[in-house]
């Protein structure tokens, strides 16, 4: 009996808390939305004005954002350009040189490097401009020459081997006008006109062929004759070493200017020669022009 009124008041206090529960419970539609803009405090025409301030705000930082990243693609040009320049200032420094020689170096190993690849003039020539120059530089280390320098070398070098074989032809018929100072500085021949001394060796002993009475060998440099087949050698390394010694030059000179002395003579000897022969031998050409020393050619 005792338990049944302790169950019974325990009832009683149980339906009271639910009711009591229920009389204050709330909807959560009820209650409030949390509005973090305060469109519900704000007119339309006010909320559309804050919404067209704060676009006109996103837009005004976007040009601004977009100006800064303008700036920083500036800056960082500009470092680039600043360690590029750097970088060819290290360059200039490390081969002695400036843009303005870099330039000149450059034009020197291209008309070299052509002239060396065509065999064009003499290889002595090809040394003297401007290959020798070419190699006590060091730009040719650069990027941009080390390969083709190498290969420029090697072919020289074949050249010399080969006797810098600068004539493209073996033998030159004299023509009125002639002299060995112009016929060696001829393009087909040696393109060199200080080379006439070679001329003169191999043809002092004999021409390859001349007509009638022409002379069948160059005695005297100062006089050659239309008609006369010259030998034209190819010239050595030992030749073009010897044509550049001036012990050996002035020899030749010497030995030229001799002839030059001696041609008075020459001359009376064929006037009596001429009066004793029905048929007299060519005329002489002009002496040598002193200015450039050009030998005589008897026409």
């Amino acid at each position: 009996m005792e338990k049944t009124k302790v169950l019974f008041v325990f009832f009683i206090i149980w339906t009271s808390l639910v009711s009591y529960n229920a009389c204050f419970a709330q909807d959560d539609d009820c209650c409030e939305e949390y509005d973090p803009y305060g469109r519900d405090s704000l007119s339309e025409q006010q909320w559309q004005k804050q919404m067209d301030d704060l676009n006109a705000r996103k837009i005004a930082l976007g040009t601004t954002l977009g100006a800064l990243a303008k700036d920083i693609d500036g800056l960082n040009g500009t470092l680039a350009d600043n360690n590029l320049q750097k970088a060819e200032n290290d360059m200039y420094a490390a081969i002695g040189m400036d843009k303005a020689g870099l330039s000149d170096f450059r034009r020197k190993f291209d008309e070299t490097e052509k002239k060396i690849s065509n065999r064009a003039g003499t290889c002595a020539d090809a040394r003297k401009m401007y290959f020798d120059e070419i190699a006590g530089s060091k730009a040719k280390c650069l990027p941009e020459f080390d390969s083709r320098y190498i290969t420029m070398k090697s072919k020289l070098e074949a050249w010399e081997k080969d006797g810098c074989g600068i004539a493209k032809t073996d033998q030159y018929t004299v023509v009125k006008g002639d002299c060995l100072w112009r016929i060696a500085g001829k393009k087909e021949i040696y393109n060199n006109s200080r080379f006439w001394p070679k001329l003169w060796e191999a043809n002092e002993n004999g021409v390859v062929s001349a007509p009638g009475k022409i002379p069948k060998k160059i005695t005297n440099p100062n006089l050659i004759y239309p008609g006369q087949v010259i030998k034209v050698p190819v010239l050595s390394a030992d030749d073009l070493s010897k044509l550049k010694d001036k012990t050996y030059i002035r020899g030749i000179q010497k030995k030229s200017d001799k002839h030059k002395k001696d041609t008075g003579t020459i001359k009376k000897v064929k006037t009596k020669d001429i009066k004793k022969d029905t048929k007299a031998p060519p005329k002489e050409t002009k002496k040598e022009d002193k200015k450039n020393k050009t030998p005589d050619v008897k026409k």
